[in-house]
């Protein structure tokens, strides 16, 4: 059963994949044209937005916030635990009225087609280059002068074993509030691991269904400011792990 369910899974990836490329072809030209300017840029985010809406329906995934803070006005840095790409896709249209950038791994700019996408409009981090490193960290604070909020995952990866239990946090999303003086949006996703899991799991559990979205209440920079390093971390990862636990006790 549980290989007949894993080939199941299969074919479910596969389909969001043949999905993922079509929509990706097809909005190709018109990101070409718009991420060469920064009204474009604009622009290109309510694409991807649009993006984000045609994912899920047709891939049948709805959204269903268990929790929805009210934002405070950006930009602020959003943070969430990572445990499969529909993180980064949903991401768009569960928070569609507040533009952001992606600060992620380099590693993407290996891949022709999603170079573009993800260079034109997010900011590639090379964490083996510290002056590269140190590069994408200035263009973060750009982005931010220039209103754009930033989206981090601080586990800096999918974790390998026992997902979704997260993984210790690294420290650029939190150095980046302290620095810039903006608050922090945790976002918790419970269960995208069951509904499409790491490709890499060629039978890992992939299917359609609800995604569960917890956006807590942000961290204000008047208490950013009262914790060091190590508390915001801290703080932050309770925020973003309680859900997990409530839903997962087993993991405690």
């Amino acid at each position: 059963m549980a290989t007949f369910r894993g080939i199941l899974g299969f074919l479910w990836k596969l389909y969001v994949g043949i999905i993922f490329v079509i929509f990706a072809l097809a909005l190709y030209p018109f990101f070409l044209v718009l991420l060469t300017s920064e009204r474009g840029k604009k622009v290109s985010f309510q694409l991807f937005v649009f993006w984000s809406w045609m994912m899920r329906l047709f891939c049948l995934y709805h959204v269903k916030k268990v929790e929805s803070a009210e934002l405070p006005e950006g930009p602020y840095i959003i943070i969430a635990n990572h445990s499969s790409y529909l993180d980064i896709f949903f991401m768009y249209s569960i928070l569609p009225k507040h533009p952001f950038l992606f600060l992620g791994k380099g590693e993407i700019l290996n891949y022709p087609i999603l170079k573009t996408y993800f260079k034109g409009l997010n900011i590639p981090v090379h964490r083996k280059d510290r002056a590269k490193a140190a590069q994408s960290f200035h263009q973060a604070k750009k982005a931010v002068r220039q209103g754009w909020s930033i989206v981090i995952f601080p586990e800096g990866g999918i974790p390998d074993d026992d997902n979704p239990k997260m993984i210790q946090f690294k420290g650029g999303a939190f150095r980046l509030a302290k620095a810039l003086e903006i608050p922090i949006v945790p976002i918790t996703f419970t269960n995208h691991y069951k509904l499409f899991s790491d490709p890499e799991m060629l039978l890992g559990p992939a299917r359609p269904g609800i995604s569960r979205v917890y956006i807590h209440p942000a961290i204000e920079t008047n208490k950013i400011a009262t914790l060091d390093l190590t508390e915001l971390m801290d703080e932050c990862f309770t925020i973003i792990n309680r859900p997990i636990l409530e839903e997962h006790p087993h993991l405690r």
